[in-house]
This record gives C-alpha cells, structure tokens and sequence, in this order.
C-alpha cells in the first residue's frame, strides 16, 4: 500500500473517531481543551479574570454642534406701524436685561387711539349721574372699547394706568425687551418705518443650549428621552458640562444611518457658545449583568469564543452570546455563570494552541503490525531526538540537531530525517496556515544536522520523521514555543 495513502486514511479515520470525544468535553467544534504550564503561560502573556455579575451601563458617544435653545429665543415687533426715532440696543450680541428699553417709535395710530381712550374718559365722568337710561352705560363702554384697543396694540398696564391717572397723551412709546439675553438679530435704525410684520429685533437666552449629536442607528434604541449625558469641548479640556436627552428625531439619515438626538446642557457660565463642536457621552443604566473584560472574548467572525479556566492550567474554548458593550466589560447573555474564571488576554495565542491540539488529536500513528509497510515494534523502540540552537528558537534562522539510536542505545547511520512545523490558521488575526519543512544531513554517528527558518514567533507544531529504505523507522512529535513577534 502507498504510504502517503495509508495515512490519509488514517487521519480521516482518527478525525471521525475524534470530534465525538472532543464534542462531549464541551470544546467549540474545531477547538479542544489545552494544558498549559506555568512557564508557557508567561511566555505567551496569559491573564485571568473572574465572571462577574454587577450593575453596569453602557455608554453611547457621539459628536454633535452647539446651538441656542429654541424654546428660550424671542422677538421683537410691533403691533401698530410708526417710525423709530432712539435705539437704545445698537449692537449686534449686546446682551439686554428683561424690561430693558430697545428703542421709541412714534405712531400716530397709536396716538389717536389714546386721544380716544381719554375722549372717552371725559365723556364718562360728565354723564356718569346722568338721569336718561343708558347713556352713562354706553360712555363707559366706549371708554372700556377704546382701553381694550391700546392693549391690543400692546401698551403695558402701567402705561394705560398713567393716562387714567395723568390725562395726558404720548406721542412716542418706549418698547422695552420681553427677556434676558443677547440680541444675535437687530433691524432697529434711527427714521426707520416699522410695521406689525417688521422683525426688529432677535434676543436668545444662552442660559440653556441644545446640542445635535448624530447617533447611530445601532446605539440609538437604546437612548431615552431624560437620559443623562455629558458634553465636553476642546475650549475647556478636562472639564465636563451635565444635560440630558431632550428629543430623538422619529427619522434616521438613510446617508450615514444615523439618528439626530437633541440633548439640553446648561450654560450659566457662558462657556458653551453656538456653533462649539462638542464631544457627547451618554450613559445608559443596565442594571445587574453577567460581564467579563472585552478582551476576554475572541471575536472569529462566525462565533465569539472565551477560554475557561478549569485550573491545573486547563482551559477549555467555549462559545457565547455576547451583548452590548459596558465601558472595558462586555455584557454576556449566555455561555457562562458567574464566579468562572476566564483568560483575560492572548486569546489569539491560546486559539493557536488550541488549533494546534486539535490539528494533533486528528493524526493517530498506526499500531505496530497494522498494514505491509507499517512501522514495527523495533521503530517504536528507536529514539530520535531534536534539539534546536539557540534553545528555546526565536523568529528567524535556527539550527537544529537530531540524534537517532536504537533500542540499545546505538547510533542509527544512513537515514533520512525530515523535520516538519506547522502552525494553524487564525482567522482572528488574518493568518492562514504555516508549514515549514527541513531535511536534516547525516554527519555520522547517528548525528543530523540542518538549519530552520521560521517566519513567526508563537507555538509550533513538530513532527520529526526518521526513514531509511522507505520504511518508517522513528517518529517524534511535540509543541515547540518560538520567541518572537507574530
């Protein structure tokens, strides 16, 4: 029988026989449980942490514009047309006090209408013990009419107090600011003819300012109405101002599929200003979750692995379901229990180990006597052993060394040793499969010698084939640590 053809069969044979075994200890499919010892943990960075259950919050960032609150702006009109004849506020951003005087206009609308108000005034005092039914009624009402038509034109009570009191009419009226803040709009000119549809004046209030973050579509159902948040500006770094969500927009930007949330900040101090882009931090409670360290779980495209400590240096791959992200932690919503142990970090290394067991458990030598050219008793009896310089190797050139002898510890001359390293794929970090072979030169005395050169750190796989005649007459096979960068 071909010997390459015996040991396909074989190996398809022990991979049937294998996934069974490796199914029932709980390993993922293409994983099983490794071993390893203390020395090999160091060397390749292994940390634990413990499966926690705790209260958690996920946090949801975004970035976003300042702008002033809308519901704080105001403006300034009149009721009646006139012409402006002193501005007070004469400045674009000049901030103005609520009740603060804007400017006068001179309407002369509104000074008939207060000329009528005091006709009507008069004509009320003078029939007022009048005998004739209804005419001390009806001059009341007139001047009622007229009161209510300068207080549809906008004149405040104590203006219409001061007629009632001082009898007196005024040519031009004082408008005077409905509110706190800066005036971003002014359209007040000395001369200037106003009408009811004129925007004189835009005053907002800073106190309180709106920020747009563009959220996305991922994070956004999550996000709440009254959630808090924390916005921070590169005008004052390390310095955190609090709000909360105000509004979530009912659309997503089909674009960039974000959604536009409205958050509200204070800004007493005046230093978030319109315009400012701001960095935005929500933080959303989850309350009491199962969490391990992010870096726990190794992320293979198909499957979220973590390594569970069994102890004695054991670790077993298994799969879970992961949830949102908390901060360093990741929420787990099934595969563990709290108070297990897993690897906290070089989870890609321990997925090579694994590989590598998994790659080894498929290949079974044939017992000796099975098949014509199988290996008998005498090769298991044969030692060969492989020794490489400098030892442990490094990435690079290596020399190795093997040295063949027999049952009763006599040298073996005149065969051929090929040495074989193999690495698995780790699709984690985009590395396919490694295998690197050399052929070992016979320098007498059942010494072998040739050279390596391994393109990665990391553990390798070794298979050492001594043959002589075509027959198989020594084999070893171990895990050899190779320092290095990946």
């Amino acid at each position: 029988m071909n010997p390459r053809l015996f040991v396909t069969m074989i190996v398809a044979a022990a991979t049937t026989l294998c996934a069974p075994l490796r199914a029932s200890a709980g390993a993922s499919a293409g994983l099983v449980p490794i071993q390893l010892d203390t020395e090999r943990r160091q060397m390749i960075g292994v940390t634990f942490a413990a499966v926690e259950r705790r209260a958690v919050a996920r946090r949801v960032e975004a970035t976003g514009t300042i702008e002033p609150d809308e519901e704080l702006q105001a403006y300034v009109q009149t009721r009646f047309a006139g012409w402006i004849q002193r501005v007070f506020a004469n400045q674009t951003y000049q901030f103005v006090r609520r009740g603060a005087p804007l400017f006068t206009v001179y309407s002369p609308d509104l000074a008939a209408t207060e000329r009528e108000y005091l006709l009507a005034l008069d004509a009320r005092g003078r029939v007022a013990g009048s005998s004739v039914p209804g005419v001390a009624d009806g001059d009341a009402a007139l001047a009622e009419a007229a009161r209510q038509r300068l207080a549809l034109f906008g004149i405040p009570p104590a203006e219409i107090a001061r007629l009632d009191r001082d009898r007196r009419p005024r040519d031009v009226m004082t408008i005077y600011s409905p509110a706190d803040g800066y005036i971003v709009e002014r359209n007040a000119l000395p001369n200037m003819y106003v009408q009811p549809d004129t925007k004189i004046y835009s005053i907002t209030n800073l106190s309180t300012v709106w920020v747009y973050a563009a959220v996305f579509q991922d994070d956004f159902g999550a996000v709440r109405p009254g959630d808090r948040a924390a916005l921070s500006v590169d005008a004052w770094p390390g310095e955190e101002f609090a709000g909360a969500v105000d509004y979530i927009w009912p659309a997503i930007d089909a674009a960039t599929r974000t959604v536009r949330v409205r958050l509200a900040f204070s800004s007493h101090s005046g230093k978030l200003r319109p315009g400012m882009y701001a960095r935005v931090r929500i933080e959303l409670p989850l309350g009491e979750r199962l969490v391990i360290p992010a870096d726990s779980v190794l992320r293979t495209g198909l499957r979220n692995l973590v390594f569970v400590d069994r102890g004695d240096g054991y670790l077993t791959p298994t799969e879970v379901v992961v949830g949102p992200r908390a901060g360093g932690d990741l929420v787990i919503l099934r595969g563990l229990e709290a108070g297990q142990r897993v690897a906290a970090a070089a989870g890609f290394l321990i997925d090579s180990e694994s590989q590598l067991e998994a790659a080894a458990g498929a290949f079974v030598p044939p017992p000796p006597g099975v098949g014509g050219d199988a290996a008998t008793s005498a090769e298991a009896a044969n030692q060969l052993e492989i020794a490489t310089l400098p030892n442990p190797p490094s990435r690079g050139h290596s020399a190795l060394r093997a040295t063949l002898r027999d049952s009763a510890g006599k040298p073996i001359a005149g065969a051929r040793v090929n040495v074989t390293f193999f690495m698995p794929a780790m699709p984690a970090m985009g590395m396919s499969a490694m295998r690197v072979t050399a052929d070992l030169a016979d320098r007498g005395g059942g010494v072998y010698a040739g050279g390596v050169e391994l393109p990665s750190g990391g553990t390798w796989r070794v298979t050492a084939i001594a043959s002589r005649g075509g027959r198989t007459i020594a084999s070893r096979r171990f895990n050899l640590s190779v320092a290095g960068g990946m």
